[in-house]
């Protein structure tokens, strides 16, 4: 059963691919098993919700600089569709809330220009709690294959529509 269009949190996403066509990933802190069991480990890209006023690029590119300190970026595309994920039902009365079913998001691809010393999870810009507990590039398949489970057929669309830019 799908929920209400309106119970879904809008959120940007943020394919950040390096000159070798690698991915930007973290390790999500508080996410099961990266505690717990290593050998289930789930990493997922930079995303976050869109305040209220803001553009979905603009959330994006703030999202990315709050959670990795990224900014040397280029611009390579975004997905024209919204992409829809639902929380599975033990989540739904924690996250958010419990006021959402799961996001709504608009996806962004850009190229990371910079060093990667610029890179900071631990204390990232802005001020803002880290969010990840590690970082690394990988390729896409590897991306797909960690991907936290109820992500997966979002970065399925989001690795298809940006696959010729890795």
């Amino acid at each position: 059963m799908v929920a209400e269009a309106d119970s879904y949190r809008l959120c940007s996403g943020v394919l950040v691919l390096n000159r070798e066509g690698l991915v930007f990933l973290g390790k999500r802190i508080g996410c099961p098993g990266n505690e717990v069991d290593d050998s289930r480990q789930w990493w997922q890209m930079p995303q976050g919700g869109i305040d209220e006023g803001e553009s979905a690029r603009d959330a994006a590119l703030r999202e990315l600089r709050e959670e990795t300190s990224i900014c040397s970026v280029e611009p390579l595309g975004e997905i024209e569709d919204w992409l829809f994920y639902d929380l599975p039902f033990p989540l739904r009365g924690h996250m958010w809330g419990g006021r959402y079913c799961g996001q709504k998001q608009k996806w962004f691809a850009f190229r990371f220009v910079g060093d990667d010393s610029e890179i900071n999870i631990c204390t990232p810009a802005g001020g803002c709690p880290p969010e990840f507990l590690e970082w690394c590039w990988a390729p896409m398949s590897v991306a797909m294959d960690c991907a936290i489970p109820f992500k997966k057929d979002v970065y399925h669309q989001v690795f298809s529509a940006f696959s010729h830019l890795a």
